[in-house]
């Protein structure tokens, strides 16, 4: 009896969990990482994957613990898997989610407070028990941190470092109330690779600042002088709680003040890149500002170890020469009021943070927008969030071809794929898919340029005689995936300038249907974790396509569906995404005008995004793991929807599928925006195959140059929201200048929010159309206009036929080749830093069918643009053909018409000038 009592009970539990897994699976998504095999309760000691001879990834996950408080701080201690040689950190991905975890820091260690399970290390025990230096932190779902070519952080053997330790400090045990067990960690990419320069991290931060209630700014400050090897720093990361407005590092050198980085804390807390041109070296200052307000507060709020208090912590991120190499700094000193007078104001000024990314902190159950109505909610995010283009990027010339691809790389710099002078048009395949042009061999220019984001500056040109149809690029480390529609091939190539290729999928200009063929593939998507890449295959197939790091094929399906009633199959899967923080893959099926999203591991099916603001066609996609997760997107034009309707970009909540921005370029119109890509620090770069041009948009560029507008900021006053209106846009939009103003004292001036003012053709007809203040004087100016232009084409006419008679010819000078890259990123450098136990010892201070579709109307422009062999090539320019005569007379007469008369009669409305001229001049010459 009792026996089948317990098989009964034992029966039903497991149903019940198997129908919980069915019906809600999200609940399994959201916390994914925890249910990994092998990713709780212990780390491998061996690799994990084998990227290379040299590389391997090795998980650090806490073992399914739950915190007994709410700011609980938990350790646990993990040996280096290698101990007899000197192993190199060179990837850091964070597995955790803010809510559930407040922050976590991994110190490399000597010897741990313990080494037997996890230990509560908010208290006396401490971290480590002796030396110890911070090698990485994470908070408010910030993604992965990678390293630079040839950086790594130095553990194991000679290192002094045998132990890694992993400190988590959850901030609300009310996250627990499901009794889930957490598993969050980081996984750790590491190389035996001999790294020629060391990475380290310098840490400046404020332990006594007093924030009073009511003080609109209070500043914590903290520099030191640097008396160690020259140091580079590559990123930075900043760390307050709630209450901190912005937080600015700087390197002081002979009194000028240089910006290291600048964010807000309320971003995910990631690891940003520094200013590239910054280095420290023996008797500069490093110095650091946290921006704190204690308005809303009633009580006193002290730096500290709980979400109740305040920390100020600006973390910069270095390399140093391996022969000098300092793992860690810390500076903790205050006493620096004179040198702080000279602080730029930048580093007072506020940065606006959109309120899709100012998700609470979850401060002991307290959300920072608990009291706000979700309506309210949606109409603020409305209000402040909005990505507006950057008019003067590119600030040099980029000679570009159709734009088919764009990625961001382990740099943060910006990589184009174009197609130089090649077009896809409605002859370069046959109806099986064939390409049809090539007698016209590769494309001769460098198909792949880098430029940095900031400038849009070329850094360096590759993919020379390479490409026949270039169209997805994707970025993984060091090297790239692009995929050829012509060649039906994929390809991972190396990213420097040798245009090595480092792995070929699929067959030359063999299309086909099988796990080694591929028709037209579009895009590739990576996991960051493991390796594995996703190919969209294509515009002939309606696949996703799952291979391993290596090359293997593994898997591969279709469109998914919740209605098998209403299934629908891709109809081109144009541009595929990898979602680290949720391990999923997500597509953009271009024709169906939606976007899929599918588990990386199995190809489960999850959601569908699909609005008609897309007017029918999903071009591309890419993502932001900020908050609950933002993906962008480009639409294109539909045959079925209004072909007046503008093509834009659109920002979307990942978990409630609401767009909540759409932004379009300012001067312009897209024609086929063709691929779209997000920085981390959320500027957003689209590629258009129509107008040939790269666009950079961003939510920030109010807020950039504060000094350079000459405003000077003495004191936090107040924390202005700029508001940009929702408008539809309409074809003609007149915008209103921005009038920013900063007050340094009791006087305050008026900050006018830009706006979008429509202007209908009946308002403008209005607005022209003023009253002639004295209408008589009108016909004699009008005359004058009239007679002195006429007279001058008398003039310029006789002077032609007279010169007729001496006619001779000149040979026109080629134009010049502008050649040559601009040299690449700095590549030396030398740098150091060191803590030691101090948070240990100090009180409270712990922490993704054949013929299936046509390819017309694919990538090919849908307005024709001249194309001639005589373009420029894009940085690998070969001189025009110098043959070209034309004689004095007629190159006079054209250019006289080009410079004087055109303009005048194109002003005038008058085409008489130039039609007269014209004829003129045939005559004559």
């Amino acid at each position: 009896m009792a026996l089948s009592v317990y098989c009964l009970v034992t029966l039903a539990l497991i149903s019940a969990a198997h129908c919980l897994k069915i019906s809600t699976p999200l609940n399994r998504f959201k916390r994914s990482y925890e249910n990994e095999p092998g990713s709780c309760g212990s780390v491998s000691r061996q690799p994990l994957s084998q990227g290379n001879a040299n590389n391997f990834t090795v998980d650090l996950r806490m073992p399914r613990v739950i915190p007994a408080h709410s700011d609980s701080y938990l350790c646990m201690a993990f040996p280096v898997p290698v101990t007899n040689q000197d192993v190199y950190i060179v990837d850091f991905t964070p597995y955790a989610r803010m809510d559930t975890v407040h922050h976590m820091i991994l110190y490399g260690c000597k010897t741990p407070a313990s080494t037997s399970g996890h230990w509560d290390c908010g208290g006396a025990q401490g971290t480590c028990k002796d030396g110890s230096s911070i090698m990485y932190a994470w908070a408010r779902n910030a993604p992965p941190t990678k390293l630079p070519k040839d950086v790594g952080f130095e553990v194991g053997g000679s290192s002094g470092k045998p132990y890694f330790v992993l400190q988590m400090h959850y901030g609300d045990v009310s996250a627990f109330r499901d009794h889930h067990r957490d598993c969050s960690g980081v996984s750790l990419t590491l190389t035996t690779k001999l790294q020629p320069f060391i990475a380290g991290v310098y840490l400046l931060m404020t332990v006594d600042t007093v924030i009073l209630p009511g003080n609109k700014v209070t500043n914590a400050d903290s520099a030191c002088d640097y008396t160690s090897y020259p140091l580079y720093p590559f990123a930075f990361r900043t760390h307050t709680h709630h209450l901190g407005k912005v937080v600015s590092g700087y390197r002081v050198r002979d009194g000028k003040w240089t910006l290291i980085g600048r964010q807000s804390p309320q971003l995910p807390q990631a690891f940003y890149p520094a200013n590239k041109d910054v280095d420290v070296k023996y008797g500069d200052t490093l110095a650091a500002r946290c921006v704190f307000t204690g308005e809303g507060k009633t009580s006193k709020t002290y730096i500290g170890g709980t979400s109740d208090d305040e920390m100020c912590n600006f973390y910069i991120m270095y390399y140093m020469d391996r022969k000098h190499a300092v793992p860690f700094f810390n500076c903790m000193n205050t006493d620096s009021k004179e040198l702080f007078k000279k602080i730029p104001p930048e580093a007072n000024a506020p940065i606006t943070v959109p309120p899709s990314l100012m998700h609470p902190m979850m401060h002991m159950g307290h959300s920072d927008l608990q009291d706000q109505a979700p309506e309210d909610a949606a109409h603020s995010l409305d209000q402040d969030f909005h990505l507006e283009q950057v008019n003067d990027w590119p600030q040099e010339l980029l000679q570009l071809g159709q734009v088919s691809g764009l990625a961001i790389d382990s740099d943060s710099n910006l990589v184009i794929f174009h197609r130089g002078v090649r077009s896809w048009g409605p002859k370069s395949f046959d109806s099986n898919g064939i390409y049809q042009q090539k007698s016209l061999g590769p494309i001769q220019q460098s198909t792949i340029l880098v430029v940095d984001t900031e400038k849009g500056k070329p850094l360096k040109a590759s993919g020379r005689n390479m490409f026949y149809l270039p169209h997805g690029i994707t970025t993984d480390g060091d090297s790239y995936w692009v995929t050829d529609v012509a060649l039906h091939q994929v390809f991972k190539m190396s990213s420097d300038v040798r245009d090595k290729k480092l792995l070929t999928l699929g067959e030359a200009f063999v299309p086909g249907s099988d796990h080694y063929h591929f028709c037209k593939p579009t895009d590739v998507a990576v996991d960051s974790e493991n390796g594995n890449i996703f190919i969209s295959d294509g515009y002939c197939n309606a696949r996703i396509l799952k291979f391993s790091a290596h090359g293997i094929y593994m898997s591969q399906w279709g469109a998914g569906y919740s209605d098998r009633r209403r299934r629908v199959p891709f109809k081109i899967p144009h541009s595929l995404v990898f979602l680290p923080d949720r391990r999923e893959v997500c597509v953009a099926d271009r024709e169906n005008g939606r976007i899929q999203c599918f588990i990386a591991e199995t190809g489960e099916f999850v959601k569908e995004i699909k609005k008609e603001d897309f007017s029918g066609e999903v071009f591309a996609i890419t993502y932001s793991p900020v908050g609950d997760g933002l993906i962008y997107a480009v639409n294109g034009q539909s045959p079925l929807y209004d072909l007046a309707a503008p093509l834009k970009g659109f920002v979307i909540n990942y978990s409630t599928k609401e767009i909540i921005d759409t932004f379009q370029p300012d001067n312009k119109d897209f024609i086929m925006p063709h691929d779209i890509v997000v920085t981390r620090d959320g500027s957003v770069f689209v590629g258009d195959v129509g107008t040939k041009e790269a666009y950079k948009f961003t939510s920030e560029k109010m807020h950039r140059s504060v000094k350079k507008a000459g405003i000077e900021v003495q004191e936090l006053e107040e924390v202005e929201a700029f508001v940009q209106a929702k408008l539809r846009p309409e074809p003609k939009l007149k915008s209103e200048h921005k009038i920013v103003s900063a007050t340094a004292g009791p006087e305050k001036q008026a900050v006018v929010p830009q706006t979008q003012k429509m202007v209908s053709n009946d308002e403008k007809n209005k607005v022209d159309a003023k009253p002639d203040k004295n209408p008589s004087v009108f016909p004699a100016v009008m005359t004058i206009l009239l007679l002195v232009p006429l007279l001058l084409v008398v003039v310029m006419g006789a002077f032609i036929c007279y010169r007729k008679r001496n006619q001779f010819e000149v040979k026109a000078d080629p134009p010049s080749v502008v050649g040559g890259i601009l040299g690449k990123l700095r590549g030396k450098a030398v740098g150091s830093l060191n803590l030691g136990n101090f948070f240990a010892t100090h009180k409270g201070y712990t922490r993704q069918g054949f013929d299936q579709l046509s390819t017309e109307g694919s990538d090919q422009e849908r307005i024709d643009e001249d194309s001639s062999d005589s373009e420029n090539e894009e940085y690998s320019a070969l001189p025009p053909h110098a043959h070209h005569r034309r004689s004095a007379q007629t190159y006079s007469a054209r250019m006289f018409v080009t410079i004087v008369f055109v303009p005048i009669g194109y002003f005038l409305s008058f085409d008489i000038y130039s039609v007269l001229l014209g004829n003129f001049v045939l005559q004559c010459t």
